[in-house]
Order: structure tokens, then C-alpha cells, then sequence
């Protein structure tokens, strides 16, 4: 399992012909961080649109947030009093929208590499995400002009969060070649390659406070158990994220020597997820082990449906479903991160962010 977590940037004002423009986040990653992106994908069987996703969210109809409330990202928002990026394919999204809030690009199912996640059929990869952005940027610059608009997006803040789905769904499955083309270290390198070439682009195109987020025990989310012959966590997903993390820690310190002016920063929540998940009674939960929302017995269930059964209190179970940690499981990671990194509310100006364009790889269009 992965927690998606948002590197928040202090908010600010400056004037850019006459839009009063804040310091936003532009958002990149896959499930834990999809505010609505894949429920405007016709053709995605990455979807959380149907009962009981969002039961704990707003009117509690599905939101398409792959959860029963908040995403890590929107409680650190609202706590440091901050706009919640909008989904790219939100009907209200719009250049006003963007300069107000910037945007959130997630994708469920989506991946560091285009060919992970292939059978969702539509999903935005981690190139997609990336070309879309660029359009982003297009459409700022003829609003506010060229000058404006790279100060705005360099003043920005960036969170970079995927890498799951591409073991999950891609590498520690057969139907995909890439399981057996690879080892374990050659395929972490194939990623490494992949998402510094994508840093990169991102550098070019004005991306300079950016944080990355690792992976987190993988081998434990229910759907592994599952999986699993013993119904205990699978040793070898979690020594694949444990690979990712230490491989991606290099890499970007590494490349922020290189790169002008990048400021480039690793959020490690391994151990973290893993005591909640070892040790559930610790942080107030009973369950840590099975989803909240499955189907009676039947095991995986992979999604929830209106025909599921939920568990009988949301608050004690750390796993929402298969996948995806629940609203309070979400609340505890945004706590806890608020206190190690140090945010402060936006509004009492005392927080401090952490201090020729290559050419884009291919991506399917509909992808």
C-alpha cells in the first residue's frame, strides 16, 4: 500500500494583471489521490462511482474518491487552511479555477510507466499526467501571458505520488510482460530511469518545489492477504517498495544537485504505515487486516458495490477496501505528516516551503 501524501506550500498572494493569483499545488499520482479524474473516463474500469464510496464525504453519494471520505491530501488542506486542487476533468475546471485552486491530474490505476494498469483501459499514466499539464500551462499563459504564467507555475508546489500500481497491478502480475522481462532490481531501475526522465520534463517546464512520496507496505493490503495462502502480508511486495523507496531517496537527491534551482524532497511513509498496520489498536483501530466494505465472505472483493456489506464502524477499520485506507486511517497519515514536516496553517504566514524542454514520451490518447 501506498499513502498518496501532499507536499502543501504556503499560501500567498501576488498580483498578475489583475488576478489576485495564490501559490497552488499541482497534483500527480494515481487511486489514493483521484478527486473525480476517472469517473469523467467513460471507459475506465477504474472507478469509484457507485455506493458506498463517499458515504462519509459531503451529501456521502460517490465523489470519485476511492475511499468513504478524505483523501490525505484534502485533510491536509483544510488543516493548514489551503483550496483543494480541483480534478483536471472537472466540469467547472476552467483558468480562473486553476490560478484559485491549481489542479490535481491522479488517476486511478495509473503508473509511473504507460503500460501499468492496462486492463483498467483508460487511466491517466504518469506521461499523460505530464502532457496534460503542459496543456495546463497553455492555456494559463494565454490568460496572464508568458512572463506571469512561469512565475506562477514556479512558485507553485508539486507532489509527485505514484509507483504502487506498477507492482500491483503490472509487474507481480503474469498478464503483464514486464513479469517477466525484469528481476526485482532490474525492473526498480526501469522505474528510476522512467521517473527521472519525468522529473526532468517537469523541471523544464518550471516544476521546482516538488515532493515525491514513497510506498508503503505494499505486501499488506488486504487484497495481498487475500492473495496469500496464510492470509498474512506478502514478504515480497513490501521488499519491492522497500527497493523503490531507498532507489527513489538517490535518485532525487541526486538530480537535485543537477538541476537548477530544484528543491527536491522524498516523503518516506513506510514505517509509518506499517506500525498502524502491525500494532491498529495502538492508533485506536481494531481492524488493519480486511476492508471495511467487501462482499460478505467472498474475498477479494477488489471494489465496493451497492450489494456490499460494511463493516459497523468506519472509525476502527484501517483499510476502507481492498486497496485503499479509509477517511480515518487518512486523517491519522495527515496528522502525523503535518507534525514531521512542519506545516503551519496557510493564513498566519509562518509556513516556509522546502526550497531546451525534452521531449515527452508517447502516451495513448485515451489513456
Amino acid at each position: 500500500m501506498k499513502y498518496l501524501l501532499v507536499f502543501f506550500i504556503v499560501l500567498g498572494l501576488n498580483a498578475i494583471n489583475g488576478y489576485d493569483c495564490k501559490i497552488v499545488q499541482f497534483i500527480f499520482g494515481d487511486s489514493l489521490s483521484d478527486v473525480g479524474n476517472n469517473r469523467n473516463l467513460p471507459r475506465s474500469l477504474a472507478q469509484a462511482n457507485l455506493p458506498f464510496y463517499g458515504i462519509d464525504f459531503g451529501n456521502g453519494l460517490p465523489n470519485g474518491r476511492f475511499t468513504n471520505g478524505r483523501t490525505v491530501s484534502d485533510i491536509i488542506s483544510d488543516k493548514i487552511g489551503l483550496p483543494r486542487p480541483l480534478a483536471f476533468l472537472d466540469p467547472s475546471m476552467n483558468e480562473d479555477v486553476i490560478l484559485a485552486n491549481g489542479v490535481n491530474y491522479a488517476s486511478g490505476g495509473g503508473g509511473i510507466l504507460n503500460e501499468t494498469g492496462g486492463y483498467f483501459i483508460q487511466k491517466f499514466s504518469l506521461w499523460k499526467q505530464i502532457e496534460l499539464f503542459q496543456g495546463t500551462q497553455d492555456v494559463i499563459v494565454a490568460k496572464i501571458g508568458k512572463k506571469e504564467a512561469d512565475k506562477f507555475f514556479q512558485q507553485a508546489g508539486y507532489v509527485v505520488s505514484l509507483g504502487s500500481n506498477d507492482f500491483i497491478n503490472n509487474y507481480l502480475m503474469p498478464v503483464y510482460s514486464d513479469s517477466w522481462k525484469y528481476t526485482d532490481q532490474t525492473f526498480v531501475d526501469y522505474l528510476m530511469e522512467t521517473l527521472e526522465s519525468q522529473l526532468r520534463v517537469l523541471h523544464s517546464l518550471g516544476v521546482r518545489k516538488l515532493m515525491v512520496f514513497g510506498l508503503g507496505p505494499m505486501g499488506c493490503i488486504p487484497l495481498q492477504r487475500a492473495l496469500s495462502l496464510d492470509g498474512k502480508c506478502q514478504n515480497k511486495a513490501s521488499s519491492l517498495a522497500v527497493r523503490f523507496n531507498k532507489a527513489a531517496t538517490t535518485m532525487l537527491k541526486d538530480l537535485e544537485t543537477k538541476l537548477p534551482n530544484a528543491n527536491y524532497k522524498f516523503g518516506e511513509a513506510y514505517n509509518l504505515v506499517n506500525d498502524v498496520i502491525t500494532n491498529p489498536q495502538k492508533y485506536g483501530f481494531d481492524n488493519s487486516d480486511s476492508p471495511c466494505c467487501s462482499f460478505y465472505r467472498i474475498r477479494p472483493a477488489l471494489t465496493c458495490i451497492p450489494a456490499s456489506t460494511l463493516c459497523k464502524d468506519r472509525s476502527k477499520y484501517v483499510f476502507w477496501d481492498e486497496y485503499h485506507p479509509t477517511d480515518k486511517a487518512n486523517e491519522l497519515v495527515a496528522n502525523i505528516l503535518i507534525k514531521r514536516f512542519d506545516f503551519m496553517r496557510a493564513d498566519d504566514g509562518t509556513s516556509e516551503a522546502p526550497s531546451p524542454s525534452p521531449d515527452l514520451a508517447p502516451s495513448p490518447d485515451d489513456k
